[in-house]
């Protein structure tokens, strides 16, 4: 039987998360290639999720073509690339034991195809890492957080193609050849259940010349499952104690009413949205609802013998995921509907809202480690947690976040109780480290970070660093292990 816990490992891993795409800039410098983040055009929260997300060719192809940096703002980020050493020492000096943040994959690898890495991308990540263990910041890797190179999507159609598995891996053996020294835990994919719910810069999978959308998605799907398996082979053969994981988007949901039919849907909702992503990568099969999804949708997996036995073979070392919100499922079609999440989603009338309309539920954190535990039985990592909002300097150059410290302390108690439930937690890296560009709507204007940046949605701006408020309260919470909050 499990020893009773109640309060934080002692090595428990506190920190905040980043990604390539939404801080570094720089995106023509030093043989950087495009990628598909260098495509997302800048919209605000008033456009329809829908509309942001339907990426067409003839879109991509202007966004090619054009060097306008205001409209594509992911180009320019918050400028780390310029700023590396600030931001790691503003996060070091917060007490953070982790940092979270991704490799740039057009940055080593320009087209995807090259057999050669860039040699000033190895640099920078080189001095990224050695910034890193100066401080003793432990780095928590994403290989690839929706930016994979765009020519990449425009030659090869993205992931539904089978040859991106062999461009994945050389580039993740270049992470593990060149880094693999400092990193003790790797995550393949962002988000890897973003090839049902954010498809263009999951998977670079596009409507256009196909017959059928959904099962390119599911193929593609298929192929990163593949990648994962494969570099987990690759990483245990050079560093048997690193830990590979994967990583989903937690859509939480519960029955709207009682009704036995809302129910259903829900172990619908959950199977579809989470589960049928993370039952291969941590059960290392497909899961027994696969084939009646596959046949209602008119469904074919291109697979080969040995996909089987890999799957099976390099299964993932713990569950990581994302938690913003939940929902509600119901049978009822003509429920309220809310945009805000980061898909459209049944309302829950019970639960309150950020401005950006993402349903804030303390609760459904707790609700939710249970959930993933009692199911897969391996460590588990809360790799995203936090609230985006407009936050503004005062006229003393400050910024009073106390919504944020509010939503943190009552996700954070939650955690709490979830260890004291008997789950295993290893860590927990805020959404995010320092304000970056939103990866819904490329605005600076929805902020998450500890750290503000001066820089609006148009690029303009200082690019100053200055520490909130809930910067301070959770330097004490770490300190105190989060038994102060």
């Amino acid at each position: 039987m499990k020893n009773y816990q109640n309060t934080f490992p002692e090595n428990f891993l506190w920190g905040a998360a980043t990604a390539a795409c939404q801080i570094e800039g720089a995106y023509d410098l030093d043989g950087k290639g495009l990628s598909v983040a260098d495509v997302a055009m800048r919209f605000t929260k008033d456009v329809a999720r829908a509309e942001r997300k339907n990426i067409s060719l003839e879109q991509v192809l202007q966004a090619k073509e054009s060097r306008d940096s205001k409209k594509y703002p992911k180009r320019h980020g918050i400028d780390f690339y310029h700023h590396f050493k600030e931001d790691i020492r503003l996060c070091a000096e917060m007490g953070m034991k982790v940092f979270r943040f991704s490799i740039s994959w057009t940055r080593l690898f320009p087209t995807g195809i090259e057999e050669i890495p860039n040699p000033k991308g190895v640099q920078f990540y080189h001095e990224v890492f050695e910034e890193l263990a100066k401080y003793n910041l432990e780095p928590l890797v994403t290989i690839n957080h929706f930016d994979m190179p765009l020519h990449l999507v425009l030659e090869y159609g993205g992931w539904k193609n089978r040859e991106l598995i062999a461009f994945y891996r050389r580039y993740a053996n270049t992470l593990f050849d060149e880094f693999g020294q400092y990193v003790n835990y790797w995550i393949a994919f962002n988000e890897i259940n973003g090839a049902k719910f954010n498809v263009f810069f999951s998977t670079g999978t596009l409507r256009e010349n196909t017959d059928n959308y959904g099962e390119d998605c599911y193929q593609a799907a298929h192929h990163q499952f593949l990648a994962s398996s494969l570099i987990k082979k690759d990483l245990q053969s050079k560093y048997p104690k690193a830990k590979l994981g994967c990583m989903v988007a937690k859509f939480t949901s519960y029955p709207a009413t009682a009704e036995p039919e809302n129910a259903m849907q829900m172990i619908l909702d959950e199977q579809l949205n989470n589960f049928y992503f993370t039952d291969v990568l941590v059960r290392g099969e497909y899961p027994y609802y696969a084939s009646k999804l596959f046949h209602d949708n008119g469904i074919q997996l291109k697979m080969e013998e040995e996909d089987v036995e890999i799957l099976k073979t390099y299964t993932v070392d713990f569950l990581a995921f994302s938690y913003y919100m939940s929902s509600v499922s119901s049978y009822d079609e003509t429920i309220e509907k809310t945009a805000g999440n980061l898909t459209e989603m049944n309302k829950n009338p019970y639960l309150k809202s950020s401005e950006w309309g993402w349903q804030i539920d303390p609760i459904g954190l707790r609700y939710t480690l249970n959930q993933l535990y009692e199911r897969y039985q391996i460590p588990l990592f809360i790799v995203e947690n936090g609230i985006g909002a407009d936050d503004c300097l005062t006229e003393d150059g400050k910024v009073h976040d106390t919504y944020r410290i509010d939503y943190l302390r009552q996700h954070i108690q939650q955690m709490k109780l979830a260890i004291e439930d008997g789950v295993d937690l290893i860590g927990y890296t805020t959404w995010s480290a320092i304000d970056l560009v939103s990866s819904g709507t490329s605005e600076m204007s929805k902020r998450y970070g500890f750290i503000y940046v001066e820089q609006d949605d148009n690029g303009n701006g200082s690019l100053k660093r200055i520490a909130k408020d809930s910067y301070y309260w959770y330097k004490n919470v770490i300190f105190s292990n989060g038994e102060d909050i």
